[in-house]
């Protein structure tokens, strides 16, 4: 696997939108999250014409996204690739993705949700990719979560091979994207809730990464982003599910697909996000039904299974970098990044 020259600050990253065109409708929140990587991280930013195109113009284009994206590969200026937001189709970009001249020019690339398609994508084709915040949703409200701003400049800058330790906050919510005021607000910060669930305490297990938003994979599977059997063997698959709020049983004939194609055998381990708006009593309910499908009807009782990580679509998030070595502990109830996610 090809791996991204670390970051340092002062560098120049690419902001493109490969999903929906959202700075085309909130300019505001995007430039946010541009400020944030400006004064907080001391990054340059260069916008590529992708970045604040109309929102139905881009819908319309998949070609023009995956041409950004391309471009900002080839530029020598750019060091890595932020995505703006999600959406619901960049699996339409795949095929224009250049993957011979991205393979030649490895760089960060990063986003989450919808980015899920070509990031897993892209990583099936050799390249370590990275499960992160977007321009509008993560950075732009990174000014409330200052242990996740220390995180991303130690695994950015420093050393990415860190422990995952819990947020001591954490927030499902962001307050009006239309008012001025509100900009970088977040709805309620939540003390309650925190820390990791090991909902099935397995063997001790080391994996590479791989997987993303729960309802894109659903859309990735049988396409040219999905992998072949063989490839699930010593991976670790990290979940979490998306504002649409996916019931518990829908995510349960997710993992029983999963089960049925062989996957659920070969993992190493499974992660799972907080999920984003669901009650207490959906949180437990979701829990049971993964426990439900994996160990009741595939019979993994040996595997190690975490749940409420700091991932997707909560704030603050951490970095999952695709293809990457992690070690689960149960013993511990430690998870570590065991492998630097950056090349020379």
């Amino acid at each position: 696997m090809k791996k991204a020259p670390k970051l340092r600050p002062g560098d120049t990253v690419a902001v493109v939108s490969p999903s929906w065109g959202g700075p085309s409708r909130f300019p505001q929140v995007h430039e946010n999250g541009i400020r944030v990587l400006e004064e907080k991280l001391g990054l340059r930013v260069k916008e590529f014409p992708t970045a604040r195109m109309d929102a139905q113009e881009l819908y319309q284009n998949p070609q023009k996204r995956a041409e950004d994206m391309n471009n900002a590969f080839a530029d020598p200026e750019v060091k890595g690739i932020i995505a703006s937001i999600g959406g619901n189709d960049s699996i339409r970009i795949l095929p224009y993705l250049n993957s011979e001249l991205i393979l030649n020019n490895p760089k960060l690339i990063m986003g989450y949700s919808d980015s899920t398609a070509f990031l897993g994508y892209l990583n099936l084709q050799g390249l370590g990719t990275f499960y992160g915040p977007c321009t509008m949703a993560g950075f732009s409200y990174l000014d409330n979560f200052p242990e996740a701003l220390a995180e991303y400049k130690r695994f950015l800058f420093e050393d990415s091979r860190i422990v995952l330790e819990p947020f001591p906050t954490w927030a499902d919510a962001y307050r009006d994207w239309g008012k001025p005021e509100t900009i970088g607000k977040i709805d309620r910060i939540h003390t309650d809730g925190i820390g990791h669930h090991w909902i099935n305490k397995g063997l001790p297990s080391l994996g590479r990464l791989w997987g993303g938003c729960f309802e894109v994979l659903e859309m990735m599977k049988a396409t040219l982003a999905w992998p072949t059997p063989d490839f699930w063997e010593n991976r670790i698959l990290f979940l979490e599910t998306s504002e649409e709020k996916p019931t518990p049983e829908q995510v349960g004939y997710g993992l029983r697909n999963y089960g049925i194609q062989g996957t659920l055998s070969k993992i190493t381990g499974l992660i799972v996000g907080r999920p984003k708006s669901y009650t207490e009593d959906e949180k437990i309910k979701l829990e049971q039904e993964i426990l439900k499908i994996v160990i009741g009807e595939f019979g993994r009782k040996d595997l190690t299974i975490v749940t409420n990580l700091d991932m997707g679509h909560t704030d603050p998030r951490h970095i999952f970098p695709y293809g990457i070595e992690m070690e689960l502990d149960p013993g511990a109830e430690t998870i570590q990044l065991v492998e630097e996610a950056f090349g020379p």
